[in-house]
Protein backbone atom coordinates (compact mmCIF):
# COMPACT_ATOMS: atom_id res chain seq x y z
CA UNK A 1 0.00 0.00 0.00
CA UNK A 2 1.24 3.57 -0.91
CA UNK A 3 1.84 5.89 1.46
CA UNK A 4 -0.40 8.96 1.01
CA UNK A 5 0.60 12.30 -0.05
CA UNK A 6 2.02 14.17 3.28
CA UNK A 7 0.26 17.83 3.16
CA UNK A 8 2.72 20.20 4.80
CA UNK A 9 0.91 23.39 7.02
CA UNK A 10 2.50 26.56 5.31
CA UNK A 11 3.91 29.78 7.60
CA UNK A 12 1.04 31.11 9.77
CA UNK A 13 2.41 34.72 8.17
CA UNK A 14 1.86 33.03 4.23
CA UNK A 15 -1.28 31.39 5.14
CA UNK A 16 -2.04 35.15 6.22
CA UNK A 17 -1.17 36.63 3.25
CA UNK A 18 1.10 39.32 5.51
CA UNK A 19 4.58 37.73 4.40
CA UNK A 20 6.23 36.69 0.72
CA UNK A 21 8.67 34.80 1.90
CA UNK A 22 10.84 34.17 -1.25
CA UNK A 23 10.47 37.95 -1.55
CA UNK A 24 11.56 38.64 2.22
CA UNK A 25 14.41 36.49 1.64
CA UNK A 26 15.62 38.30 -1.68
CA UNK A 27 15.44 41.74 -0.15
CA UNK A 28 17.70 40.18 3.00
CA UNK A 29 19.86 38.87 0.23
CA UNK A 30 20.36 42.51 -1.18
CA UNK A 31 21.81 43.45 2.49
CA UNK A 32 20.02 47.38 1.50
CA UNK A 33 17.75 49.24 3.88
CA UNK A 34 13.63 48.50 2.40
CA UNK A 35 11.12 50.99 2.44
CA UNK A 36 8.50 49.46 3.30
CA UNK A 37 4.91 51.05 2.54
CA UNK A 38 1.66 49.90 4.00
CA UNK A 39 -1.56 51.29 3.69
CA UNK A 40 -4.96 50.70 5.92
CA UNK A 41 -8.25 51.91 5.20
CA UNK A 42 -7.61 56.06 6.43
CA UNK A 43 -4.30 56.27 7.02
CA UNK A 44 -0.92 55.33 5.02
CA UNK A 45 2.29 54.02 6.76
CA UNK A 46 6.24 54.09 5.55
CA UNK A 47 8.67 52.79 7.17
CA UNK A 48 13.11 52.51 6.24
CA UNK A 49 14.00 49.06 7.63
CA UNK A 50 17.46 47.48 8.40
CA UNK A 51 18.11 43.96 8.71
CA UNK A 52 19.34 42.66 11.55
CA UNK A 53 19.72 38.93 12.83
CA UNK A 54 18.01 40.01 16.15
CA UNK A 55 14.99 41.54 14.44
CA UNK A 56 14.35 44.54 11.80
CA UNK A 57 15.38 47.86 13.30
CA UNK A 58 13.44 50.66 12.07
CA UNK A 59 15.67 53.72 11.28
CA UNK A 60 12.41 56.09 10.15
CA UNK A 61 8.98 55.47 10.29
CA UNK A 62 6.02 57.92 9.29
CA UNK A 63 1.99 57.63 9.58
CA UNK A 64 -0.58 60.41 7.71
CA UNK A 65 -1.69 61.01 10.83
CA UNK A 66 1.65 63.19 11.35
CA UNK A 67 0.27 65.44 8.54
CA UNK A 68 -3.46 66.26 10.44
CA UNK A 69 -0.97 67.91 13.09
CA UNK A 70 0.61 69.58 10.30
CA UNK A 71 -2.61 71.64 9.32
CA UNK A 72 -3.59 69.12 6.58
CA UNK A 73 -7.28 68.99 6.55
CA UNK A 74 -8.00 66.74 3.23
CA UNK A 75 -8.26 62.88 3.54
CA UNK A 76 -5.09 60.93 5.05
CA UNK A 77 -5.33 58.23 2.52
CA UNK A 78 -5.59 59.60 -0.69
CA UNK A 79 -2.93 60.59 -3.29
CA UNK A 80 -1.79 64.42 -2.14
CA UNK A 81 -1.25 62.76 1.76
CA UNK A 82 0.59 59.80 0.16
CA UNK A 83 2.73 61.78 -1.38
CA UNK A 84 3.26 64.42 1.35
CA UNK A 85 3.99 61.51 4.03
CA UNK A 86 6.40 59.77 1.17
CA UNK A 87 8.35 63.13 1.17
CA UNK A 88 8.43 63.29 5.31
CA UNK A 89 9.80 59.85 5.07
CA UNK A 90 12.32 60.80 2.51
CA UNK A 91 13.25 63.94 4.60
CA UNK A 92 13.67 62.36 7.84
CA UNK A 93 15.25 59.37 6.17
CA UNK A 94 18.34 61.36 4.58
CA UNK A 95 18.59 63.60 7.67
CA UNK A 96 19.84 60.10 9.07
CA UNK A 97 22.40 59.20 6.54
CA UNK A 98 20.30 57.12 4.44
CA UNK A 99 20.69 57.44 0.65
CA UNK A 100 19.11 54.58 -0.64
CA UNK A 101 16.69 51.96 -0.18
CA UNK A 102 14.61 49.00 -2.44
CA UNK A 103 10.95 49.34 -2.32
CA UNK A 104 8.92 46.62 -0.18
CA UNK A 105 5.27 46.89 -1.29
CA UNK A 106 4.39 43.44 0.93
CA UNK A 107 1.31 41.53 -0.53
CA UNK A 108 -0.55 44.56 -1.84
CA UNK A 109 -2.20 45.12 -4.88
CA UNK A 110 -0.03 47.85 -6.90
CA UNK A 111 -1.82 49.49 -9.60
CA UNK A 112 0.08 51.82 -12.12
CA UNK A 113 0.44 55.26 -10.74
CA UNK A 114 -1.39 54.20 -7.39
CA UNK A 115 -0.82 55.74 -4.05
CA UNK A 116 1.69 53.57 -2.77
CA UNK A 117 3.48 54.90 -5.96
CA UNK A 118 3.19 58.23 -4.90
CA UNK A 119 4.18 57.75 -1.76
CA UNK A 120 7.72 56.08 -3.79
CA UNK A 121 7.70 59.67 -5.49
CA UNK A 122 7.73 61.78 -2.64
CA UNK A 123 10.69 59.82 -0.96
CA UNK A 124 12.54 60.12 -4.42
CA UNK A 125 11.72 63.54 -3.93
CA UNK A 126 12.31 63.97 -0.56
CA UNK A 127 16.19 62.48 -1.20
CA UNK A 128 16.04 59.04 -1.13
CA UNK A 129 17.48 56.51 -3.96
CA UNK A 130 15.29 53.95 -4.55
CA UNK A 131 15.44 51.72 -7.93
CA UNK A 132 12.32 52.03 -9.69
CA UNK A 133 10.79 52.42 -13.43
CA UNK A 134 9.26 56.21 -13.71
CA UNK A 135 6.15 54.89 -15.64
CA UNK A 136 4.68 53.74 -12.56
CA UNK A 137 4.59 57.32 -10.98
CA UNK A 138 1.22 58.87 -10.89
CA UNK A 139 1.71 62.42 -12.13
CA UNK A 140 2.53 65.83 -11.22
CA UNK A 141 -1.24 67.17 -11.36
CA UNK A 142 -2.47 63.74 -9.47
CA UNK A 143 -0.35 64.37 -6.88
CA UNK A 144 -1.14 67.83 -6.13
CA UNK A 145 -4.52 66.72 -5.85
CA UNK A 146 -5.54 69.19 -8.97
CA UNK A 147 -8.14 66.10 -10.24
CA UNK A 148 -9.79 66.08 -6.88
CA UNK A 149 -10.55 70.31 -7.49
CA UNK A 150 -11.11 70.24 -11.04
CA UNK A 151 -13.62 67.78 -10.57
CA UNK A 152 -15.64 69.21 -7.39
CA UNK A 153 -15.75 72.58 -9.72
CA UNK A 154 -17.16 70.68 -12.89
CA UNK A 155 -19.21 68.64 -10.76
CA UNK A 156 -20.65 72.07 -8.89
CA UNK A 157 -21.52 73.83 -11.87
CA UNK A 158 -23.34 70.69 -13.60
CA UNK A 159 -25.12 69.56 -10.58
CA UNK A 160 -25.44 70.99 -7.16
CA UNK A 161 -26.98 68.35 -5.17
CA UNK A 162 -24.69 65.50 -6.58
CA UNK A 163 -21.47 68.00 -5.48
CA UNK A 164 -23.55 68.53 -2.39
CA UNK A 165 -23.29 64.49 -1.53
CA UNK A 166 -19.71 63.59 -3.19
CA UNK A 167 -18.45 66.44 -0.97
CA UNK A 168 -20.29 66.29 1.90
CA UNK A 169 -17.64 65.68 4.37
CA UNK A 170 -15.79 68.92 3.73
CA UNK A 171 -18.76 70.56 3.32
CA UNK A 172 -19.08 69.50 7.02
CA UNK A 173 -15.40 70.75 8.24
CA UNK A 174 -15.94 73.61 6.08
CA UNK A 175 -13.05 72.78 3.67
CA UNK A 176 -13.16 73.95 0.09
CA UNK A 177 -12.33 71.14 -2.05
CA UNK A 178 -10.82 74.03 -4.64
CA UNK A 179 -7.82 74.53 -1.86
CA UNK A 180 -6.06 71.46 -2.17
CA UNK A 181 -3.45 72.23 -4.39
CA UNK A 182 -2.47 75.22 -2.70
CA UNK A 183 -2.57 73.37 0.91
CA UNK A 184 -0.60 70.87 -0.53
CA UNK A 185 2.69 73.15 -1.71
CA UNK A 186 2.40 74.93 1.78
CA UNK A 187 2.60 71.67 4.19
CA UNK A 188 5.47 70.16 1.03
CA UNK A 189 7.08 74.27 2.43
CA UNK A 190 6.78 73.36 5.56
CA UNK A 191 7.81 69.38 5.57
CA UNK A 192 11.01 71.08 3.66
CA UNK A 193 11.85 73.58 6.25
CA UNK A 194 11.82 71.17 9.22
CA UNK A 195 14.77 69.34 7.73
Amino acid sequence: MKNPKRYTVPYRRKREMKTDYKKRVAYLKSGRNRLVIRKSLKNILGQIVAFDAKGDKIIASVSSKELSKMGWSFSNNNMSASYLTGYMLGVKAAAKNVSDAILDLGLQSTPKGGKLYAFLKGVLDGGITVPHDDTILPSEERIKGAHIANYAKELKSKDEAAFKKQFSGYAKTSINPDNITSQFEELKNKIKGAK
